[in-house]
């Protein structure tokens, strides 16, 4: 997982409060089981027309948000089932980082085991963010602050979810962490009884 400490991007928005996961990503395109390719596929109903040319009225086909790698959204973002393909989706599309008004509880979790840092912010404050413009660039880092040209944004994070964005620390590189000597002693082992 790519460590995330300090990220400096542009934002898009998309301020629609319940977008579900099947919106995020709908469930004819999952497919695959390696978790790359999906970004092709992001608010798929949404940012294509029926012949599958762009829609130029969508915020994510804006040619100046092409660039955007932080998205600013509405209340309870990635409610409904619990694919984690939505977060490889919008990580595959180039999303780092999430600012929203609340996140499914699974969702959330799925973000933060993927590199995605969700973030929550009252309304008046991604309100305010929705307006910069496509070359506007912010700063977000995990002294937890967001830091844009039209104001400086306070967020919470759980301290464990934290070090492990901090240090691009998945669940199979923290096992692999906590358990290298023994699994260091296992695989001599059983090499030679191979043998």
């Amino acid at each position: 997982m790519e460590p995330i400490n300090r990220h400096f991007g542009t934002t898009v928005a998309l301020m629609n409060d319940n977008i579900d996961t099947d919106q995020i990503i709908p469930k004819s395109f999952l497919k695959r089981i390696e978790k790359t390719g999906f970004g092709e596929f992001l608010f798929d109903e949404w940012r294509y027309l029926p012949d599958r040319t762009l829609n130029e009225d969508f915020s994510l086909n804006d040619p100046d948000r092409q660039t955007a790698t932080i998205l600013i959204t509405g209340e309870n973002f990635g409610c409904g089932s619990s694919r984690e393909h939505a977060a490889w989706a919008l990580l595959d599309y180039r999303f780092r980082v999430i600012i929203a008004g609340g996140y499914s509880d699974i969702f959330y979790m799925n973000c933060t085991k993927n590199g995605i840092l969700p973030i929550e912010l009252p309304k008046k404050a991604r309100q305010a963010l929705a307006t910069l413009n496509g070359h506007q660039k912010i700063e977000i880092n995990l002294q937890q602050l967001v830091k844009s040209p039209i104001g400086e944004y306070s967020f919470t994070i759980d301290p464990v979810w934290k070090h492990k964005l901090i240090h691009g620390l998945d669940d199979i590189a923290v096992t692999l962490g906590s358990h290298q000597d023994a699994l260091t002693n296992y695989e001599k082992k059983v090499e030679f009884n191979y043998q």
